[in-house]
């Protein structure tokens, strides 16, 4: 971990050839509370901390007395693991510099602007990483909530009852953010993350405030259509993994089985990512590999990806409510005419300007909008949080 800051995604654009829900091709991994970074880089670690400044040392938190840093110049910034205080989901919070704030705080100290972030199927948290942290630097008053949604990265150690649904996927987030006593302002969801972050607002009165925006990233609300013949499909690369060994000698084994099943070489590549050493390091011989993920959930979640519809929430917004769809230029995500004709009828059937509807095209970018076009997605989402930022100084 001492080599140069890892990142959760790549930030140069590429182009990956699934259509719906997955997460793009990623690199790196999360540095860990405790370890010393260089200047101005965020920190990251499961469920517990992310800040903006240098010179860390760790400490103890009692009385559980798990690590928590300390950075010159700065308050600490510190939350607790997700599976010895939450129990709920894994997650991280990156938080801009400004921000002094913590979940352990007295109830009467009210949370910063706060967005959360959720990924699509066969992703994790770590895929907003790179885009969290330039949201934070541009926006330091702000805090963003990362996720690992159920049977994904290490959400997926968390035993989770079924049925692994979108709403119960939702229902898990609302019980993380209640229990960091949290109000977000922003639901972000990209693929399957978006119909998440829907179903939040369609079950949530507590602990969601009004006003929240919510956006929904090259997704629908109902049918799901996958590409065309010859591209790859979800279901079938889940159901493909699930035939697959629980445990393989290698991630170059996964590659080769994907791209022999034709399969593309960049879906084979970013799939063996999520693959993680089952055996000491330092036995090559027997060294092994197993997926850090619960495909049998994962199946049940795309299933219910598919089969939900939340087209009733745009028809009649909750007052309060602002639901923003991005459709990716180039998406191999197949929308119908008629969802971008209902999309619109509801933008003109919006009643008045604290809630509402619109629709946002993000040119040269296909489905994965956060690697793709980095910048063109900041640039759009970044009107939402400056709109926020006015109205809470205002307020405040």
């Amino acid at each position: 971990m001492a080599a140069p800051p890892p990142r959760a995604i790549a930030a140069e654009p590429r182009r990956a050839p699934l259509s719906v829900g997955l997460a793009p091709p990623r690199h790196g991994s999360r540095a860990r509370a405790g370890v010393s970074r260089s200047r101005q880089e965020i920190v990251y670690s499961r469920g517990r901390l992310v800040s903006t400044n240098f010179n860390s040392r760790s400490s103890l938190c009692p009385p559980c007395r798990c690590t928590q840093v300390a950075f010159a110049d700065t308050k600490i910034s510190y939350q607790p693991d997700a599976d010895k205080h939450a129990g709920v989901l894994a997650y991280e919070l990156v938080q801009g510099k400004l921000v002094q704030w913590n979940s352990f705080m007295d109830k009467s100290i009210p949370d910063p602007p706060t967005a959360v972030l959720l990924h699509g199927i066969l992703g994790s948290g770590k895929n907003w990483g790179s885009f969290a942290k330039r949201l934070a630097q541009e926006f330091p008053m702000w805090q963003f909530l990362l996720v690992d949604l159920r049977c994904h990265g290490d959400s997926a150690s968390i035993k989770k009852r079924g049925p692994h649904t979108v709403a119960s996927t939702a229902f898990d987030v609302l019980k993380l953010i209640g229990q960091l006593r949290l109000s977000p302002r922003v639901l972000v969801g990209h693929s399957f993350g978006g119909k998440v972050a829907l179903s939040m607002v369609e079950h949530a009165a507590k602990p969601l405030p009004r006003p929240v925006r919510v956006w929904v990233l090259d997704a629908t609300p109902g049918k799901v259509r996958s590409g065309l013949d010859g591209e790859d499909h979800p279901a079938e690369l889940i159901e493909f993994l699930r035939r697959m060994p629980r445990q393989v000698n290698s991630k170059q084994e996964v590659v080769d089985a994907l791209v022999k099943a034709k399969f593309s070489l960049d879906v084979a590549r970013w799939v063996a990512t999520n693959l993680r050493r089952s055996s000491p390091v330092g036995l090559r011989s027997s060294s092994s590999f197993s997926w850090i993920f619960d495909l049998n959930g994962i199946s049940e979640m795309y299933k219910s990806y598919e089969d939900t519809n939340l087209w009733g929430i745009v028809d009649d917004v909750p007052r309060g409510v602002h639901i923003n769809f991005l459709k990716a230029e180039r998406s191999l995500h197949r929308w119908a005419l008629e969802d971008l004709q209902r999309i619109h009828t509801a933008e003109e059937l919006a009643a008045d300007e604290a809630g509402g509807v619109e629709m946002h095209l993000l040119e040269d970018a296909g489905h994965w909008v956060h690697a793709d076009n980095p910048d063109g997605l900041f640039r759009i989402l970044s009107s939402t949080f400056r709109v926020e930022t006015s109205i809470r100084g205002v307020q405040d």
